[in-house]
């Protein structure tokens, strides 16, 4: 009988939220609770093309909602984290520090 192994932490990565502009718009989501489109943009070094792509993908998923309206005449969109998008990111935080863990405790995939 062999041993039941954990799976390599890599696994529990999430394609959606690992790629690294998704991650940092959930991040900053999650830190601002609600933040504008141009900040995000900003923030983030991204065109705006690119930016409402990833946006698209995260909306898609569940993982953040987007409103639009206008503050004074100017039009502006915001987007917020879902709880979903919340527990996605925590899953991703989770599973990078059982990944930083393991390197650091220079643990070694054993074949079986």
């Amino acid at each position: 009988m062999t041993a039941q192994r954990d799976p390599h932490p890599v696994t529990g990565l999430d394609d959606v939220v690992h790629q690294r502009v998704r991650l940092g718009i959930l991040t900053v989501a999650h830190q601002a609770r609600r933040v504008e489109f141009g900040f995000l943009r900003t923030a983030l070094g991204l065109t705006a093309g690119n930016l409402s792509q990833h946006l698209a993908v995260l909306e898609k998923a569940g993982l953040v909602e987007i409103e639009k309206g206008y503050e004074g005449k100017r039009a502006r969109t915001w987007l917020c984290l879902t709880p979903a998008g919340d527990r996605a990111l925590q899953d991703e935080v989770t599973q990078l520090k059982r990944l930083i863990h393991q390197i650091e405790q220079g643990g070694s995939v054993q074949e079986s």
